[in-house]
């Protein structure tokens, strides 16, 4: 078994892929003693998620039910009007979220369409809410411009390893990825990046993506770990699905090599159901996205979880339920 009590600084695949291997009930162990050592065990951050602009968008990831390339039925819509988007943040709010995310369908967002997110985060912010988003691919001074409105945090996924990237995306690269996120952390903007797995990857690919998350320098402090949602006329809408308790694994491992990270189970959730969700949460995730939507796929509505953290003893939080204080 892996020696955790001095983790190392950067770590290799060999060890990566090590975690993976461990016994079911070990590998849980360790992922429990790393996260009790960082965080309040049952406390969950809530996040909700609104998609501000949806379809249309330029790019071809293979995963995506709003790429213009994959005829998925879903109807192209404008910018949100920001009003629109403050009475959503507003029944968040109300309904226990402590952040409240922002997505847009693009390639990268577009100069004229700062002014309005720039504003979407001012209002937001001024709820008493933390404030995401997620935009793309960012030009210089955009995330600039977002820091200055008070943003609190920026999505931009790896999405998968490196090495199988091209098999889900070819309109950009891995590395337009990471110069995003350089430009995130360079304009003091804490970075939310995960991504997906059950699309058609190896063990050795979970272990690679996981591999390049924990090496990010410094690591994220927010980790989504999807579970692929198939959608039909996407790329990948009838990939074999995933065992469960191999995504239980991939949670464990994030966990495990991203001590101080939120952990957030974030698209698939639904169809995970609640025994896996809960050993999910055992295996250290310890973020969700709250409410009945995601983007443009299903999540479980409020009631639902309201009653699976009841079941579980666990209690929604915000980022004040960390117990340590290095991120």
């Amino acid at each position: 078994m892996n020696d955790l009590t001095h983790p190392p600084v950067t770590w290799t695949l060999a060890q990566v892929e090590a975690l993976f291997a461990l016994p079911f009930n070990d590998l849980l162990f360790q992922a429990q003693t790393v996260h009790r050592r960082h965080f309040d065990a049952n406390a969950v951050q809530l996040s909700t998620l609104l998609s501000i602009k949806t379809g249309g968008c330029s790019e071809d990831c293979g995963y995506c039910s709003q790429s213009a390339r994959h005829d998925t039925g879903l109807e192209r819509e404008k910018l949100l009007d920001v009003a629109e988007v403050v009475e959503a943040a507003q029944a968040a709010k109300a309904a226990g979220a402590t952040r409240f995310c922002m997505g847009a369908a693009w390639r990268g967002p577009k100069d004229k369409d700062m002014d309005a997110v720039a504003d979407m985060v001012r209002q937001v912010k001024a709820l008493g809410l933390e404030t995401c988003v997620t935009l793309g691919m960012l030009k210089p001074g955009q995330a600039e411009q977002l820091k200055e409105a008070g943003l609190d945090y920026y999505n931009h996924n790896l999405d998968t390893a490196s090495e199988f990237y091209g098999q889900v995306i070819t309109t950009h690269t891995h590395a337009d990825r990471l110069d995003t996120l350089g430009q995130v952390r360079d304009a003091g903007i804490h970075v939310c990046c995960g991504g997906i797995v059950g699309m058609g990857e190896s063990r050795r690919v979970r272990a690679g993506l996981i591999l390049e998350l924990a090496n990010l320098n410094p690591q994220p402090e927010s980790v989504p770990i999807n579970m692929l949602v198939k959608v039909p006329g996407t790329p990948m809408g009838e990939v074999e699905d995933l065992d469960p308790l191999e995504f239980v694994r991939t949670i464990a491992v994030a966990r495990i090599t991203l001590p101080a990270s939120h952990v957030r189970l974030s698209a698939g959730r639904r169809e995970l159901g609640e025994a896996i969700q809960a050993l999910c949460f055992l295996a250290g995730a310890n973020s969700v996205f709250y409410g009945d939507k995601l983007l443009t796929t299903g999540n479980p509505d409020v009631d639902a979880d309201q009653i699976l953290f009841a079941k579980l003893g666990l209690r929604g939080e915000g980022v004040q339920g960390r117990r340590c204080a290095g991120h």
